[in-house]
């Protein structure tokens, strides 16, 4: 039996291919170098791929960064609003927010089926929020005038109240600087204005204190006339909320004419307060009087425009003991200027 004999070396098998194929000392074509190509030894250029692109530019020191490496351009600066304040975004062109912020569906294609549903039930969400957030603040507001006109009729039908009023100024004063401290406090603190229940309980000192202002004011005309202004005053508000409801203007962005009409209005009043030394001037009453009717409506229909949300400015929808005092302090206001343009005084 023969053993198995074991595989021929390297040189032997280089020596038989020269016995098979004499005179052969070319190599196979494969192991012949590629036309264009370059030997990376022997101190030779190096290949192709290893030189720079054209127009790249090297990040050694002494020469300029990459593009990418350059600072980036710093974002416009923002100007900066009121807590109460929601500032809505330029909405896409052909759309229009019925009411609140505009909202961008999160799908890329505007035009799929998920888009458009994500779409309407963002919209129906906003406009839930919004519509419950203004019977909150409207219910709040009508609680507010039912306590301010109770106590005006009181003070106005009962003569026993009415002359101990009239007598007792320094309760006249007391209930004015628990209006200031109140509103200020409302006003200014947004976290105490937000936290229950003591923006409530703020909000009820401070409606009791404007509350006693106007019945005071009540006690100086007859009856007639603080009946004929009530009714005045409910149909301006009335007028005024249905025209900011319909109409397409903007009185959010008039910011510039409500603080010329506060100046006017504050610069009338110092005029009237150096005056009263040299007696009552009627004409003059009558021109603040008009003047400040006029400011509150205005001011009354951008508060009520803040309370929609539909124009450029908006309340927040946590904002609704704000909302309610803003309005509140408008027709109460417009109230205590038409009793002096139009009430007959005792």
């Amino acid at each position: 039996m023969a053993l198995p004999t074991a595989p021929p070396s390297y040189a032997e098998a280089m020596a038989s291919k020269e016995q098979l194929f004499p005179g052969q000392q070319q190599p196979y074509p494969m192991q012949q170098p590629f036309p264009g190509q370059q030997q990376p030894f022997s101190g030779q250029q190096p290949y192709p791929m290893q030189q720079p692109f054209p127009g790249q530019q090297q990040a050694f020191p002494g020469q300029q960064p990459y593009p990418m490496q350059q600072p980036m351009p710093q974002p416009p600066t923002v100007p900066m609003h009121p807590s109460w304040a929601f500032v809505q975004p330029s909405p896409s062109p052909g759309y229009s927010s019925g009411y609140g912020p505009a909202t961008f569906s999160p799908y890329p294609d505007p035009s799929s089926s998920g888009s458009i549903e994500a779409f309407a039930m963002e919209s129906w969400n906003n406009q839930k929020i919004r519509h419950t957030f203004i019977r909150k603040v409207y219910a709040i507001l009508m609680a507010q005038l039912m306590v301010t006109f109770g106590i005006v009729t009181v003070f106005t039908f009962c003569d026993p109240v009415r002359k101990y009023v009239r007598n007792n100024r320094i309760l006249y004063y007391a209930s004015f600087a628990v209006f200031i401290s109140t509103y200020l406090v409302i006003a200014c603190c947004s976290g105490i204005r937000r936290r229950h229940p003591w923006n409530l309980i703020l909000l009820a000192i401070f409606t009791l204190g404007m509350s006693y202002m106007a019945g005071m004011l009540t006690t100086y005309h007859n009856t007639k006339s603080v009946m004929l202004c009530i009714g005045i005053t409910s149909l301006v508000c009335l007028a005024v909320t249905i025209f900011c409801f319909q109409t397409k203007f903007d009185f959010t962005s008039c910011h510039g004419l409500m603080f010329g009409l506060m100046m006017a209005l504050f610069i009338t009043g110092l005029v009237m307060v150096f005056t009263v030394p040299f007696g009552y001037l009627p004409w003059l009453q009558t021109f603040y009087a008009g003047l400040g009717a006029i400011a509150f409506t205005l001011f009354l229909a951008y508060d009520t425009q803040l309370l929609l949300g539909n124009k450029r400015y908006s309340l927040s929808p946590e904002e609704h003991v704000f909302g309610a005092l803003c309005l509140y302090i408008d027709i109460v206001y417009i109230f205590m200027f038409l009793l002096q343009l139009f009430g007959s005084r005792d």
